[in-house]
Parts: structure tokens; C-alpha cells; sequence
């Protein structure tokens, strides 16, 4: 079972799910008008250092 567990961590269901919460978070933040964390930005490749570039 840890075999099978491992494989749908790493995946691509463990990646949909990454990407997933990171979109989540992401747009949580920004609605709640935060900063995202650098992590979820590069889950999704978005360069954080570029992203307090872009304006609304």
C-alpha cells in the first residue's frame, strides 16, 4: 500500500492536487490583498519576483 501511496503522491494526481491548493491560496491571498507565498507562485509558474509587478 505504501507503494501505491507514494505513486499518487508524486503522480499526477499529487500534482493536480499541488496545483490545485496552490491556485486556492494564490487567490485567496490576492483577494484578501496579501501577498502570495513564493511556493504556491512557483507551483504555478509564476515568478514570484516578478508577480509584484503586475498591476490590476
Amino acid at each position: 500500500m505504501s507503494a501505491l501511496r507514494n505513486s499518487v503522491r508524486t503522480g499526477f494526481f499529487g500534482r493536480a492536487f499541488a496545483v490545485l491548493g496552490a491556485a486556492n491560496a494564490v487567490s485567496a491571498a490576492v483577494e484578501a490583498g496579501r501577498r502570495p507565498r513564493a511556493n504556491d507562485l512557483t507551483t504555478l509558474g509564476i515568478d514570484p519576483a516578478s508577480f509584484g509587478q503586475v498591476s490590476r
